[in-house]
């Protein structure tokens, strides 16, 4: 059995390295060929394209770098067509992973072709259900409500819950706090995000709340847990008495922590199953945003996951006009300075965490089965 993988961002990145072992645990003789990052390579996965700098936000973000998306397509699909897998999985990052997509169904016609996450549909330009039903065979996906987008064009769908779920592994906050010598001094981590817009955008305002935060409360410890892909860059930011945490550490702090003010994303998911109250900051360019918001983009009330699972905010959120140090600052320290108003908020997450899918099968598992069953009709036939 042969698969082709390609991963184009860090949250694929993690999410094709989960799959490779999961694949490999139902077939040991499986080889492997793709695109990916450091996290797929430790898995057995050596890129075949490089792929660094291809993580943006927004449209205008994407038009600066289109050239090299393209190159990165192309380059993606020769190396499919040299390896001739029994099937290839596309992973997140839709506006890279469709233009590969594109490229091996006229590269090669009959080959399976999966798509490990989709568009957000059932948020934004449901039009695309049917673009990747063209070039795809079969998508799995997160949520049990996205299969009726595709459905009208045949494409199959596995719901494989959060990967975020299966994935985490439960942190032990006591240990972090005696290794950082942090004792019961009430921490605040600020996850600045994975991209560099994102730090551009939205770090400036995480780390001017956490000063006022810090003169508010003096006693409070500030710490980060800086992605890999942009570590130098977001340490950059961070004030010189802040505790530097790196992403191998990161479920430890989550769980160690009094208050994370956090760049919405996966992580918000994962801080959730660590147990941690969180403030969620998002902010995109202005042209985008501006253009979204006249076209009516996005539908959803909420951006985090755990928000539109359970219809209702949970963890409160700063979007866009609403994200400044002072409105971050102010609902910060109302969670800071009581104990219950922490507690409610975790009982919140914990019972959306609940309804996305928690204490089910591992995604990876259920990824895996799909794409094996994919490769193995498309060799029947």
């Amino acid at each position: 059995m042969r698969v082709f993988l390609v991963a184009a961002e860090a949250s694929g990145d993690a999410l094709g390295a989960d799959l490779i072992r999961s694949l490999r645990a139902r077939e040991p003789d499986i080889a492997f060929d793709g695109v990916g990052g450091a996290r797929m390579a430790e898995a057995g996965l050596a890129s075949k394209v490089d792929v660094s700098g291809l993580s943006v936000l927004g449209l205008f973000d994407g038009l600066k770098i289109y050239s090299r998306v393209i190159k990165a397509a192309d380059d993606a699909a020769a190396a499919a067509v040299a390896f001739r897998p029994d099937a290839a999985v596309l992973i997140d990052s839709w506006g890279f992973t469709i233009r590969v997509a594109q490229r091996l169904r006229r590269a090669l016609p009959d080959l399976p072709i999966v798509k490990y996450i989709g568009p957000q549909v059932w948020a934004m330009r449901a039009g695309r259900a049917k673009t990747l039903a063209a070039v795809c065979d079969h998508l799995i996906c997160i949520h049990d409500f996205e299969p009726p987008y595709y459905a009208p064009y045949g494409l199959a769908c596995t719901v494989c819950g959060h990967p975020a779920i299966g994935r985490a592994r439960l942190g032990d906050g006591a240990a972090f706090r005696t290794r950082h010598g942090l004792a019961d001094a009430p921490l605040l981590l600020v996850l600045p995000g994975s991209r560099r817009a994102e730090l551009r955008r939205i770090g400036p305002d995480l780390w001017g709340a956490a000063a006022l935060l810090k003169a508010r409360f003096p006693g409070l410890r500030l710490g980060m847990v800086a992605a890999d892909a942009v570590a130098e860059a977001a340490r950059a930011q961070a004030p010189s008495d802040a505790l530097i945490v790196p992403e191998a550490e990161k479920e430890d702090a989550f769980a160690a922590a009094t208050l994370v003010l956090a760049t919405s994303g996966t992580v918000t998911t994962e801080v959730a199953l660590q147990g941690a109250p969180m403030l969620v900051a998002y902010r995109l360019g202005y042209f985008t945003y501006i253009t979204a918001r006249a076209l009516r983009l996005y539908k959803p009330r909420f951006i985090t996951l755990l928000n539109i699972a359970a219809d209702r905010e949970i963890a409160q959120e700063f979007v866009q006009t609403r994200l400044s140090p002072e409105a971050l600052a102010e609902a910060g320290a109302k969670l800071l300075a009581d104990p219950s108003a922490r507690a409610a908020q975790i009982a919140g997450q914990n019972a959306a965490l609940d309804r996305m899918g928690r204490g089910g099968r591992p995604a990876a598992e259920i990824a895996a089965d799909a794409v094996l069953a994919v490769a193995r009709a498309g060799r029947a036939r």
